[in-house]
C-alpha cells in the first residue's frame, strides 16, 4: 500500500487475527468458529487507508501466540502483543521481539481473580519488559482497575490500557477506574486505547474521550478498531469505529496523533 505523502501515518492500535480450531483455554469466554486471517485484516487496513496495525493477543487462546507471531513475520506493517507465563525467560522474549512483538498482554477482564503483580515472578517479567522497551498491555474491567494501577506504576513499565479503561457503563466517567486512570496518565508512561466503545456504550466512550482529550491531548491516546469485533460480529463496521472517535477528536494535529502518530511512536518507531 502506498501512503499519501501529504498525510500523517495512520495506525490501528488493536485488532485480532485467528483461525478456527486453535486451542482454547479452559473456560474461554468465547469460542471463535470462523477464520479472520492476516490477509483479511490487511485488506481492511488498505480499504480504510490505514498504514499499520497492532495485533493484540486474543484471550480465548491464552499463551498460544503462534498464529499472531506467524502473522507478524509475514508483514512489516504489523506489530503485536503476546500473552505469556510470568516465568517466560528473556531468550524467548528476545525472539518474540525479533518477530515483531512489542508488548505483553495482561488479560484480566472477566477473570474471577487477579494474580499478585507484586510477586517475584511478575517483577522479573516487568523488568524484562522494560529492558526490551516494550509495554504492558492491560485489559481489565474499570471497577477493578485501581487494584492494579499502583503496582504497575511502581514497576516503571510503559502501560497501555485497553478500551478507555472499560468504565462501568452505569457510572460512566465517574467510574473509580476511569478516575484512577486519569491520575495515572500524569506519570508520562501510560497510554489509553480509545477503542471498543460499543462494549460499554458509545455515549459513555465519547464522554470519556472528551475528558481524555482535555486532560492529556493526543499524545497519550490511540485509536483502535478492535476488529473483527469478537462477540459482536456483524453489528459494526470498520468505518464506524473510525467515525465514532472522529466525532469527538478535533481535526488537525490532535486527530493525527490519536489516529496514528502516537501509536507509531510507541509501537513501531
Amino acid at each position: 500500500m502506498e501512503r499519501e505523502t501529504n498525510r500523517a501515518v495512520r495506525v490501528d492500535a488493536h485488532a485480532h487475527v485467528w483461525q478456527r480450531g486453535m486451542p482454547l483455554v479452559p473456560g474461554a469466554w468465547l469460542k471463535l468458529d470462523y477464520d479472520f486471517t492476516p490477509e483479511q485484516y490487511l485488506q481492511a487496513l488498505d480499504e480504510h487507508a490505514i498504514d499499520f496495525g497492532f495485533l493484540a493477543a486474543a484471550s480465548p487462546f491464552g499463551d498460544y501466540n503462534d498464529y499472531t507471531i506467524a502473522a507478524l513475520r509475514r508483514s512489516p506493517r504489523l506489530r503485536g502483543s503476546a500473552i505469556v507465563d510470568p516465568a517466560v525467560d528473556m531468550y524467548v522474549l528476545e525472539r518474540m521481539h525479533a518477530d515483531g512483538v512489542r508488548g505483553i498482554r495482561l488479560q484480566f477482564f472477566g477473570s474471577a481473580t487477579v494474580p499478585d503483580l507484586g510477586s517475584f515472578a511478575y517483577r522479573k517479567l516487568f523488568r524484562r519488559v522494560r529492558d526490551l522497551a516494550w509495554h504492558v498491555h492491560l485489559c481489565i474491567d474499570g471497577p477493578r482497575l485501581p487494584q492494579v494501577l499502583s503496582t504497575l506504576e511502581q514497576a516503571g513499565v510503559n502501560l497501555v490500557v485497553d478500551h478507555f479503561g472499560m468504565p462501568d457503563p452505569k457510572a460512566g466517567t465517574a467510574c473509580a477506574g476511569f478516575q484512577a486512570l486519569l491520575r495515572t496518565l500524569e506519570n508520562g508512561r501510560t497510554w489509553v486505547k480509545v477503542s471498543a466503545g460499543y462494549r460499554f456504550g458509545e455515549a459513555v466512550a465519547a464522554d470519556c474521550g472528551r475528558i481524555l482529550i482535555d486532560r492529556v491531548g493526543g499524545e497519550r491516546l490511540m485509536w483502535a478498531s478492535d476488529c473483527p469485533f469478537a462477540g459482536h460480529e456483524g453489528q459494526f463496521t470498520y468505518q464506524q469505529t473510525i467515525d465514532a472517535v472522529e466525532a469527538w477528536v478535533p481535526a488537525g494535529v490532535l486527530r493525527d496523533q490519536v489516529f496514528g502518530l502516537t501509536a507509531f511512536k510507541l509501537m513501531f518507531a
